[in-house]
């Protein structure tokens, strides 16, 4: 077994900019501020950042609405700003990878504005625009994930267009062949810029093929789940059959890679894709299959109510049967969409509010243990938990904002890193009102004093990843064998030519161990 390419075992750090350093005062982080911190990041020793989204957007959904791929949010800096970043990245061997949304842009995008405006312009059909059926209603029961139909009637055209999300991030057209070359050409201006990947967002909900509008069937094993997204009306149906993961997708993916393997040094594509049910990881097989994207991101560590230790093994063998011997999944136990580990997974483990730092290492090193790379959440490796006070008033996220106090939605997990706490709003902003407010119980976890304290999150995270980066088993081969365990430990080997280590995961105790056999 040789090296790996880099992306096959890499430890990505991902970077939600509006919160993770502000350089101007003006209560926003940006990328200036991501530079900054440039030596934080390459100090705890992973291997690339993911940055959300920074393009030109209305924010609707901060930054997964872009209104021009071409350019940076003023928010967020310029153009200077982004290249002297990627230059420093590279400089501190940290590759870097950009969030882009392929499936749908913000409604303010010039495309957008274009297409509504008359059936018979030069991009009308750049957009998924439907007749209604004879009554004047939808053309299909599609249901946005946030709530609502997937389709908004547009008046300037008399017809209904698509959004698998807001009504204002219109669905694209990928029937259409020359919305994939305009995403051909962001591509490769990003690439020239020394990007060195893409997480593409929620790729499995783009719509290409006008034959899948038709409903979508009943799901006959929904149950009502004790959280507000589990009662949504959109997990009542199955998808696959019509509106996700349309066979022409591919399109796209064959498209991007063509594009990436023009480009020297291994660039990376990683999908955000999803399946009905228990179709995910066969979602998964299918876009990572040969000539379409390196790899996928993976969902199944990231169950909102947390997982037991039967169910996060259930996971690992799950991937295990399709990917092992490859590097074509991605694990993540936390992102900018979900609660943190430290507060949704101590119930579903038992473990008690003391031991949630023992916790969260023992996650933190199983999940980079597992075969693939993996991306880490800013604040993560400081044990960080989710901030569940934030006033309604100072409230950012819509879907928070309409289901509170039922639910809070996904400001609990976006609250600004916290870097210094001595700092006014903890080293964050000097700002006399950030975007989302600071929350005192991070303070104690400052990043800067805790990369300072050997007995920190931090610093023990650190100090695995230095190991791991000595062991063959992990960074010459993806081989994963004889996983076994019970309601309280995961144990399986990591095998390459020359070593095999037994991995355990004890989770009565709270400890890792790894032994070479």
């Amino acid at each position: 077994m040789s090296s790996l390419k880099w992306w096959e075992n890499a430890v990505i750090y991902q970077i939600y900019p509006r919160s993770f350093q502000d350089s101007n005062d003006d209560g926003i982080g940006d990328l200036k501020g991501i530079t900054k911190r440039l030596d934080y990041l390459s100090k705890l020793g992973v291997d690339a950042i993911w940055i959300s989204p920074f393009f030109k957007s209305p924010q609707k959904d901060f930054g997964y609405d872009v209104s021009d791929y071409y350019d940076i949010n003023p928010d967020y800096g310029t153009l200077k700003d982004f290249e002297a970043l990627i230059t420093l990245a590279h400089d501190s061997k940290l590759r870097v990878m950009l969030d882009i949304v392929p499936a749908h842009c913000s409604s303010e995008h010039q495309w957008f504005i274009e297409s509504r405006s008359s059936k018979s312009n030069p991009k009308a059909d750049w957009f998924h625009w439907v007749e209604p059926k004879d009554d004047g209603s939808a053309p299909t029961n599609w249901l946005s994930f946030f709530g609502g139909q997937a389709w908004t009637w547009e008046p300037r055209r008399q017809q209904y267009y698509l959004h698998n999300f807001l009504p204002e991030q219109p669905n694209l057209n990928y029937g259409n062949p020359a919305v994939i070359e305009e995403f051909n050409k962001i591509a490769k201006f990003w690439f020239d810029k020394g990007v060195d990947g893409f997480r593409l967002d929620a790729v499995h909900t783009i719509n290409a093929d006008p034959v899948h509008y038709k409903d979508n069937p009943a799901n006959s094993n929904f149950k009502l789940g004790p959280l507000p997204q589990d009662q949504q009306p959109f997990f009542r149906q199955l998808h696959d059959a019509a509106q996700l993961n349309q066979p022409a997708i591919q399109e796209f993916c064959t498209s991007y890679r063509k594009i990436a393997d023009s480009y020297p040094n291994d660039r990376f594509l990683m999908g955000e894709v999803d399946g009905d049910n228990d179709t995910a990881m066969s979602v998964s097989e299918n876009f990572t299959k040969p000539g379409r994207l390196h790899a996928t991101y993976n969902f199944d560590l990231l169950e909102w109510a947390g997982l037991t230790v039967s169910e996060i093994r259930e996971a690992i063998l799950k991937a295990a049967e399709i990917f092992n011997n490859t590097g074509r999944l991605s694990f993540a136990f936390s992102n900018h969409d979900v609660p943190r580990v430290a507060t949704r997974q101590l119930k579903a483990l038992g473990v008690s509010v003391k031991d949630s730092d023992r916790m969260q290492i023992l996650l933190l090193k199983l999940q980079i243990s597992i075969i693939g790379s993996s991306c880490i959440y800013q604040g993560e490796e400081l044990g960080l938990e989710d901030v569940t006070d934030i006033p309604k008033e100072k409230m950012q996220d819509p879907w928070g904002i309409e289901f509170a106090p039922t639910f809070l939605g996904r400001d609990t997990c976006r609250t600004p890193m916290v870097w210094n706490k001595k700092l006014p709003n903890g080293g964050f902003s000097r700002a006399n009102k950030t975007w989302l407010p600071i929350a005192d119980k991070h303070l104690n976890r400052a990043a800067i004093d805790s990369a300072s304290d050997p007995k920190s999150i931090y610093n023990e995270l650190s100090k695995f990843l230095k190991w791991r980066k000595k062991q063959p088993a992990m960074m010459r081969a993806n081989c994963m064998l004889n996983i076994t365990g019970d309601h309280k430990e995961i144990s399986f080997e990591r095998q390459s030519d020359n070593q095999t280590l037994r991995c355990n995961f004890d989770f009565d105790t709270l400890t890792a161990s790894f032994q070479e056999i």
